[in-house]
């Protein structure tokens, strides 16, 4: 059987122009980073600002296990199936973050017969999208950090500064770590911290701007810090705004590439569902409505998430109305949910099946409280038996929900056919009523209570001193209306990685509150969850190389 990277290379990839053609673009209306990838100008956004959207489906998943969804792979196979079908289909997906291709999940361009290319470039460097997202934020630290040094003009209260410092790559040392030692001038002695690149606040800021003015403004509106009278100190306040704009001219552009079967797909932001907002940009996906009557986006991890901060956060503050939802579900993914060991997930065994399906019925039923259409979609496995995809297939149908089979990873846009049909037929005979789950004038332990309660099952919502006191302090200065951004382990519907399946009568428990003010919302961290993730015992860094004719091999 042929790896991924091994199937990537393989490929015959058409000039980005020819693929860009193929969506009415002409070589002016992009700036090519090299022949296979560019970027969308400014200039081609602007022409098409007042054509008529296209219908939007997101495609989202259970909780992730170690036996694998393959939600990235369903969404390129079912874009393919569109454009096989005749349909002027665009996929909107997220750029892939460095941490984890060396860490232990591998990279983000979909899988088999159903990727996205180049997949070298994309699960590297790419255009440089996260380099400059690095920059810009270390950029503010730096003149923070300078501004003490320099006589501290705006009173910052050193025990109280909140941003951090980021990179893009798994380090657990960074996250606690003291700076300025040494010399007078080497600055000032404090703590510092670090995120991975990808749970920024300026990449959700990239990610939730809808143009560059938009951007300097929410950049200004960053809290760095605040001074003795307990007051907060913005990246406005510290005159950084222009030049972090400066950093991000470029990184604000979607980026265009193709598929192994030269779709058109736009890739471009890349927060954490589990520690971020986990949507790629606005900008992209409003880009693709007016470039295509059928946009294929995704939401990170389960659908407890990505899904829930995607329709509570992107489209409250990008005014979206989702038309379809694809919940991605794979029979060894929901035996695992019913207990069987991952070495035992090929047997048939009914019972856990039976057992651990309660977990897409939740996914289901929260889907279904926001008012979007769902298609559940299998990925389809060679182990999977007649018995047990029959045993889905009613049990969705059961729930009204369409369901079908996709089998994109061995038979790429061939093998999404069935999901695509069912896919149109769920978009042309039933109605989207999408709304949010909560009103945002509600207190923020009230919006939190809402999830937490209605989306992940929780009997209660345990506060620490701590996140009380916050939450407190947020409301007065004013930031109580804003969405809230649950930062939560994405192995389980409740906070504790451990409790599979659909759990019931936990608590789960609020240990941080701070908010991201030029994001606009507010972050509460449940669990033991780590804003900067640490590297496995054996990272997939082990098995990547580069051979001495220049060609890299290990990726997946």
């Amino acid at each position: 059987m042929k790896s991924d990277i091994e199937i990537a290379r393989e490929a015959v990839l058409e000039p980005i122009v020819k693929v860009a053609g193929r969506l009415g673009m002409n070589e002016d209306d992009l700036e090519l980073y090299g022949k296979y990838k560019a970027k969308i100008s400014d200039e081609y956004m602007e022409k098409i600002k007042d054509n008529p959207d296209g219908k939007l489906i997101l495609v989202t998943a259970i909780n992730p296990t170690p036996a694998g969804e393959g939600k990235t792979t369903v969404s390129i196979g079912l874009g393919q199936a569109l454009c096989k079908k005749g349909r002027n289909a665009l996929l909107a997906l997220r750029e892939p973050s460095l941490g984890p291709c060396f860490g232990i999940k591998g990279g983000a361009a979909g899988g088999g017969y159903s990727q996205v290319v180049p997949m070298e470039d994309l699960n590297l460097h790419f255009t440089g999208d996260f380099h400059a997202i690095t920059s810009a934020d270390n950029l503010l630290a730096a003149i923070l950090d300078n501004h003490i040094q320099q006589g501290n003009e705006l009173g910052i209260d050193a025990r109280q500064i909140v941003w951090k410092r980021c990179m893009d790559m798994n380090d657990r040392v960074l996250r606690n770590i003291v700076v300025g030692l040494g010399n007078k001038t080497d600055g000032t002695v404090r703590e510092e911290h670090f995120v991975i690149t990808a749970a920024s606040e300026i990449m959700a800021i990239l990610c939730l701007a809808s143009d560059i003015k938009d951007l300097k403004r929410r950049l200004g509106k960053i809290i760095v810090a605040y001074n003795y009278a307990g007051e907060p100190v913005t990246a406005a306040d510290l005159h950084a705004v222009g030049a972090m704009a400066a950093l991000l001219k470029d990184a604000i552009k979607p980026n265009l590439i193709q598929t192994l079967e030269n779709t058109p797909a736009i890739i471009h932001g890349g927060p954490f569902a589990n520690i971020a907002h986990g949507c790629n940009s606005v900008i992209a996906t409003k880009t693709a409505l007016k470039m295509a009557d059928y946009v294929v986006t995704e939401a990170g991890f389960g659908a407890d998430l990505g899904a829930e901060k995607f329709f509570d956060i992107k489209c409250r503050i990008a005014g979206l109305k989702p038309d379809a939802v694809v919940l991605v579900a794979t029979v060894r993914a929901l035996k695992y949910n019913g207990g069987v060991d991952k070495s035992e997930l090929s047997a048939e065994n009914m019972e856990a099946l039976e057992k651990g399906i309660v977990n897409l019925e939740k996914h289901i039923e929260n889907i279904q409280k926001y008012g979007v259409p769902i298609v559940v979609t299998l990925n389809s496995f060679v182990t999977d038996t007649d018995k047990e995809i029959a045993f889905v297939k009613r049990f969705c149908e059961e729930r009204g929900c369409d369901f079908a089979l996709a089998n994109v990873w061995e038979h790429g846009g061939e093998g999404g056919l069935e999901l695509a049909d069912k896919v149109l037929h769920t978009l042309e005979n039933k109605t989207s009523d999408f709304k949010e789950i909560y009103d945002s004038s509600l207190p923020l332990k009230d919006k939190i209570k809402t999830v937490a309660k209605e989306i992940y099952g929780a009997k209660n919502v345990l506060y620490t001193s701590e996140a009380s006191a916050q939450i407190r302090k947020l409301e007065e200065l004013g930031f109580g209306d804003m969405p809230v951004c649950i930062a939560k382990t994405q192995y389980s519907l409740s906070d504790d990685p451990k409790l599979l399946g659909r759990p019931e009568g936990f608590d789960i428990t609020a240990r941080e509150v701070y908010v991201s003010g030029g994001a606009g919302f507010v972050v509460v961290l449940t669990g033991n969850l780590m804003t900067m993730p640490g590297l496995p015992k054996k990272p997939a860094a082990y098995g990547i190389d580069l051979t001495d004719d220049g060609v890299i091999t290990g990726l997946f």
